[in-house]
């Protein structure tokens, strides 16, 4: 498993999972809604841990700085 993220992206994901995961825990959304957002929430937290997001894999974007040439 190769990293397709770039930091900036994984900064993003981590941030937005982590406001999602307050959000399903403070406001009061229905059931199906707290899941959905708790789900949503996990999915970018764990995305932007990992550096690898699958969804990206198949199709082919890869924001990560491995691929760039340095210094253009």
């Amino acid at each position: 498993m190769t990293c397709n993220l770039g930091m900036t992206e994984r900064l993003i994901r981590i941030g937005v999972g982590v406001v999602l995961l307050a959000l399903a825990g403070m406001a009061e959304l229905p059931t199906w809604g707290t899941v959905l957002v708790l789900v949503v929430g996990m999915i970018a937290v764990i995305t932007g841990a990992v550096g690898f997001c699958p969804a990206w894999k198949l199709l082919g974007i890869d924001t990560s700085e491995s691929k760039r040439v340095k210094g253009s």
